[in-house]
């Protein structure tokens, strides 16, 4: 059975579609102090340049998706703690440049940084897909904050973020119990409002709290 919010958000995605409207919303509407280091606008990367689509380093998502990282915030601020947002939703444009950097030949510096265990053929479909489900601006990529003294600093979760490698596993055997601490904290908070982690990767969470529709979208990020 539909609630009435859902077919209200439902309504709104098929009059978005038909005039060919973004259906999603800048987190910030929800929380407009949270930290964005939306590392896909910058060259900051493990491409090393601004990617396709990313216009501008904001946080689009569904809007029941921003409403609960907003609550996430909330209740971080709330100890003494915050978030720090990566990505959020992703272009396909930017997708298909992910994968077309996955056939290239190795960058030295990017392997030194990114994957220095890894070979570049075994990236694929692990941590780079031809279909990502950020592209459904439900999923995020965020790491935690230490706001208890002086201004916020980020928390050392054992790896950068978009470490490609066994040492990014959430539950990675061999992190220290401060970096195993700070994991199990993020991974709390995020689930407590809905977000579901993906085992690989510390960082990334995809909202599975309600109804939202199953589709990929290639606006860019403006």
């Amino acid at each position: 059975m539909k609630t009435a919010s859902g077919i209200c958000l439902l309504f709104f995605l098929a009059v978005a579609k038909v005039f060919g409207a973004n259906p999603l919303v800048d987190v910030r509407t929800h929380s407009p102090t949270i930290a964005l280091d939306i590392r896909y606008a910058t060259a900051t990367n493990f491409t090393g340049k601004p990617v396709d689509g990313y216009r501008s380093g904001k946080c689009l998502l569904h809007d029941p998706a921003a409403r609960a990282l907003a609550a996430v915030e909330t209740e971080l601020r709330g100890r003494g703690f915050g978030l720090i947002i990566y990505d959020c939703y992703r272009p396909q444009r930017a997708v298909a440049e992910f994968m077309a950097w996955a056939k290239a030949p190795d960058d030295p510096l990017s392997k030194a940084v990114y994957y220095p265990d890894l070979d570049k053929s075994t990236l694929v479909p692990d941590y780079i897909a031809e279909k990502s489900g950020h592209s459904k601006g439900a999923t995020v990529d965020v790491g935690l904050l230490d706001c208890r003294s002086g201004p916020c600093r980020a928390v050392d979760m054992g790896t950068p973020f978009d470490f490609f490698g066994t040492q990014a596993n959430t539950d990675w055997a061999g992190a220290s119990t401060e970096i195993k601490q700070a994991r199990h904290q993020l991974l709390q908070a995020m689930t407590e409002q809905g977000f579901v982690n993906y085992p690989l990767e510390w960082w990334h969470f995809t909202w599975k709290a309600g109804p939202l529709p199953d589709e990929a979208y290639d606006y860019p990020v403006e």
